[in-house]
């Protein structure tokens, strides 16, 4: 049994523009041990994924439909108070901007010592022994000082980095990830990166990364989803998506991408735009930049995810062919 699986998850903002449909039918499952990347261009539904996932989802977000199972609960069923009880021990979360998830007027030493008063037996005394730790494993300089500050007084990266510790306090079977690495040095995300791989290694922790860095993907993920127009487009092994991209999308991302070892070479475009969320319809998301599309393309219904090789599913009737 997967430890968290999605399945055909539908969710809708209604606003007074219209509805924005942010997730149209995602299935995807995580099991322990693992790192999953889910990668795509912004509003392609990353992050209400993994909002939906945790109960998290922001007003006027509604999920129309679907499942969410973590160890065989479906969490979209549960309360207010049984949410609390998972979001912590089972399902840790870093969020995309630290600065806006941190409470701007209360000391970072409360903010990360208060999880585990609420989730543990330890004394105020031992949660702030153990706040020390957990800062100073993310590499965090003089913990006992920054205990008595606030967000503001940090840099962006410092804030990722309280974020990561918050999360990482309880070893969550799971952790979603939110762009963890991103407006960071080079030197601050090789160490979170590290702390990651160590939370994997060490707990058995899954760990489901959302990033657009594809760097980020390479070194650190087992398998990549691939995200656009509210849908996962292609699901592979992370060595055979790099080395066979099956969908026009996912082949225009790596196209898209600089080269160390053909610095000259010319970066390709994709010819328009990524589709309304509010004009969506049960067609390919991607049929109107596609080079590839035919006439099933459109008049057939939106392509469901299919297996093409071990490992490796596409949502494509006219996937690229390695022969």
């Amino acid at each position: 049994m997967a430890l968290l699986e999605i399945e055909n998850l539908y969710v809708r903002f209604d606003t007074k523009d219209g509805p924005i449909h942010a997730v149209n039918g995602v299935d995807l499952a995580i099991g322990e041990n693992t790192v999953i990347a889910m990668v795509g261009e912004s509003g392609s539904g990353k992050s209400v994924t993994a909002l939906s996932s945790v109960g998290l989802l922001p007003f006027p977000g509604k999920i129309l439909s679907g499942k969410v199972t973590l160890e065989g609960i479906n969490v979209l069923e549960l309360g207010s108070e049984e949410l609390r009880r998972i979001r912590g021990p089972k399902i840790g979360m870093v969020f995309q901007d630290p600065r806006a998830s941190l409470n701007p007027i209360i000391p970072i030493g409360t903010q990360v010592k208060e999880v585990l008063l609420a989730h543990t037996n330890m004394t105020d005394g031992e949660a702030v022994e153990y706040s020390l730790k957990v800062m100073a494993d993310v590499g965090l300089p003089d913990p006992g000082k920054l205990l008595a500050q606030f967000p503001f007084q940090l840099s962006g990266g410092m804030c990722q980095r309280v974020m990561l510790s918050i999360a990482l306090a309880l070893k969550p079977k799971l952790l979603i990830a939110d762009e963890p690495t991103s407006n960071l040095d080079s030197t601050l995300q090789a160490g979170i990166l590290h702390q990651l791989k160590m939370l994997k290694e060490e707990h058995g922790t899954a760990i489901l990364l959302i990033t657009h860095d594809m760097g980020v993907v390479a070194q650190m993920a087992d398998s990549v989803a691939v995200m656009y127009g509210g849908t996962i487009i292609e699901h592979s092994d992370s060595l055979g998506l790099f080395k066979t991209p099956a969908h026009p999308y996912t082949e225009g991302l790596f196209k898209s991408l600089p080269r160390l070892d053909d610095p000259e070479k010319r970066l390709a475009t994709m010819k328009g735009n990524p589709p309304e969320s509010g004009t969506l319809r049960d067609e390919c998301p991607f049929i109107s930049r596609c080079y590839k599309a035919t006439s099933v393309c459109r008049t057939s219904p939106k392509p469901a995810l299919r297996s093409i090789g071990e490992n490796h599913k596409v949502a494509c009737f006219n996937e690229i062919r390695y022969d």
